[in-house]
């Protein structure tokens, strides 16, 4: 919502809102763009308004949903906006359980830095521009494409990515079966002339895209695979690699983000940005200079000889590989993990999972479930459960009953040489805020 917010102003629209917490980042770079936003949400919010558009979370009884409709105002959710958005421009869409911020990002940039000017709509904000979404006034449209309650059935991509497919979203979907039949019918979207690249060696990807109308081609690293990376290797602050296109070498780029996933990642985006014509020396230029995406393994900075790192993840498979990529940054060193679980019934239904991926760590702080759009009194239980398993497949774990509690842990149980890493798509962000005078008075200092 911030991001097309941000694409709007640049479009010159006049833009208000609304949050139950309207507070920190977000709301700051709205307000700065001079986006009114209301502390909660009120049926004076929609007086003198055009258009009313609302997360898909945001339910018929909101208060400003119903003066809307007793006004006769036209209501559109995020996704239907933005499919109608999409209809003017060459659509392209970043989809998948894992990677669709970043992949959104890289690619957006590298058709920013090759002089594309896209437009961008992202879940997350470039550190190469501090915003989410931009509107240029180019041919392509890029946005990450949510499969949260089939959000993505109101895009019309022209071409897409699909980077994987995994359980999720339990509240929508029951079980995979479900979640395979919502990207099945977003990949059926695409038109003949469009391009889907989607990850290869992947079961529920190959049966979600038979049958596609659209060419099909498929990215992995070292595997058989129509983009491949090959000869990946992490060196500090960078990785390095190699694809094949189609069996050929194509080009060697290097990373300034860590982990294997990012590889992938940058390889989609590569693929995405040949098939609108960008040059693979363009591609290359702009992937060394891509600086990121907020809060995804995110480096924070040194605090008293501790290295602070952020991430979005909250899936066990995205939890793994931010720790993998940790590692492999800061080899040797002691992590650190402080992880919010989100969603009750997420936490619940792969808690084992979740148990696997934290025990890559040293040490694994736990708070209470975010309960996110549930309704729940098991958050602490939850995650006292989750303690239960981390510890028993040998990993040492502790139960943190809150934030306040857990800035306190950090401070009093880290040593010089420890990585602190702050995982949780929650409120944990808070903590980085917590720590960011300090990170500022230690390189003052």
């Amino acid at each position: 919502m911030r991001s097309l917010a941000e694409y709007l102003t640049d479009q010159g629209w006049l833009i208000t809102g609304s949050d139950s917490a309207p507070v920190g980042r977000n709301a700051a770079a709205l307000r700065a763009r001079h986006v009114r936003i209301q502390d909660g949400h009120a049926a004076e919010c929609v007086s003198s308004v055009d258009a009313l558009i609302y997360s898909p979370a945001v339910p018929e009884s909101n208060p400003e949903r119903v003066a809307a409709r007793q006004q006769g105002i036209p209501q559109y959710s995020y996704p239907e906006f933005l499919g109608q958005l999409m209809e003017r421009r060459t659509g392209v869409a970043i989809a998948g359980t894992h990677g669709k911020s970043t992949t959104t990002a890289m690619l957006g940039w590298i058709l920013q830095h090759a002089g594309r000017d896209p437009s961008v709509i992202c879940g997350a904000e470039l550190l190469n521009r501090n915003v989410g979404g931009w509107a240029g006034n180019g041919d392509p449209f890029v946005v990450e494409a949510c499969e949260y309650r089939g959000s993505f059935l109101h895009l019309p991509p022209r071409h897409a990515a699909l980077l994987d497919i995994e359980p999720d979203h339990f509240d929508c979907y029951a079980n995979l079966d479900a979640a395979v039949a919502a990207y099945a019918a977003f990949s059926q979207r695409l038109p003949t002339e469009g391009l889907l690249i989607c990850r290869a060696d992947r079961p529920a990807v190959a049966a979600a895209v038979t049958g596609v109308h659209a060419r099909l081609e498929t990215f992995g690293i070292e595997t058989a695979a129509d983009w491949t990376a090959h000869d990946v290797r992490a060196h500090p602050g960078q990785t390095t690699f190699r694809v094949h296109r189609h069996g050929r070498r194509w080009s060697d780029f290097q990373l300034h983000v860590p982990g294997a996933h990012n590889v992938l990642n940058a390889v989609a985006a590569a693929a995405l940005a040949a098939e609108l014509g960008v040059e693979a020396q363009a591609i290359r230029l702009a992937l060394a200079d891509f600086r990121g995406v907020r809060r995804r393994c995110e480096r924070l900075g040194n605090w008293r000889g501790v290295e602070l790192v952020d991430d979005y993840a909250h899936h066990p498979t995205a939890v793994a590989a931010t720790l993998a990529a940790v590692h492999a940054e800061f080899p040797g060193r002691r992590i650190i993990c402080a992880f919010q679980p989100h969603q009750v019934s997420r936490t619940r239904m792969l808690l084992s999972e979740l148990a696997g991926s934290l025990s890559a760590a040293d040490l694994v702080l736990i708070l209470p479930v975010y309960s996110a759009r549930e309704s729940s009194h098991a958050e602490l239980e939850t995650s006292r459960d989750l303690v239960t398993a981390v510890s028993i497949g040998g990993a040492s774990a502790r139960c943190i009953p809150s934030l306040d509690r857990l800035v306190r842990t950090l401070e009093t149980d880290s040593r010089p040489g420890d990585v602190i890493v702050l995982i949780g798509a929650g409120d944990i962000d808070r903590v980085r805020d917590e720590f960011s005078p300090r990170l500022l008075r230690n390189y003052a200092s």
